[in-house]
């Protein structure tokens, strides 16, 4: 098994990638959550598989004490998706 990823740097990139992975592979969900009000319960799934990813490969310590993966939902999937007409904004 490998290291787990132990600075904040490598930590942030790989949550982005995640994100990344769900926004690209998740697009129809996206645009159906952000006009419906649903975001998060249309991708609540994909965020759990992917916070699971996330925590496993990831030392511990740098998880509990850490929000990078919810920052990079916010950032890759919600702030890239601003042009689409929702009731959130």
């Amino acid at each position: 098994m490998a290291q787990p990823i132990d600075t904040p740097e490598r930590a942030i990139r790989l949550a982005r990638t995640i994100a990344s992975d769900i926004s690209l592979y998740n697009e129809e969900k996206i645009l159906r959550g952000l006009t419906e009000d649903k975001l998060f319960t249309e991708l609540q799934d994909e965020i759990e598989e992917g916070r699971e990813l996330y925590r496993t490969r990831v030392a511990a310590d740098l998880f509990e004490r850490t929000n990078f993966f919810d920052r990079a939902v916010v950032d890759i999937i919600l702030k890239s998706k601003g042009h689409v007409k929702s009731k959130i904004w």
